[in-house]
């Protein structure tokens, strides 16, 4: 099951609580604009899934939330990932949303 979050609710949570911020994005993207995330593009998630934690939230995300919901559900399929949240409509709500 996948867990999701919103622009707002991710940016309350930010201040009040340390969670881990999953960038799955490409290079340029991340690049482009971030909110400080680990850059970890999907294509290399599977074989760097030992730096993400396990012992805090983990807030994955992408463009519009897609490439994040398929890095989620390969990291329950093959590790067991219990704490990972998709941030619902990527970093384009975020803008919208947020900034």
């Amino acid at each position: 099951m996948i867990f999701d979050i919103t622009p707002q609710d991710l940016h309350r949570l930010l201040q009040q609580q340390d969670v881990y911020l999953l960038d799955v994005r490409e290079p340029f993207e991340h690049a482009d604009f971030n909110i400080g995330g680990e850059l970890i593009p999907l294509d290399d998630v599977m074989s760097n899934a030992s730096a993400i934690p396990k012992d805090k939230p983990v807030i994955v995300y992408c463009k519009r939330g897609i490439r994040s919901q398929i890095a989620i559900q390969r990291l329950q399929d093959k590790f067991g990932f219990t704490n990972l949240i998709n941030l619902s409509g990527g970093m384009e709500a975020w803008k919208k949303e947020i900034i």
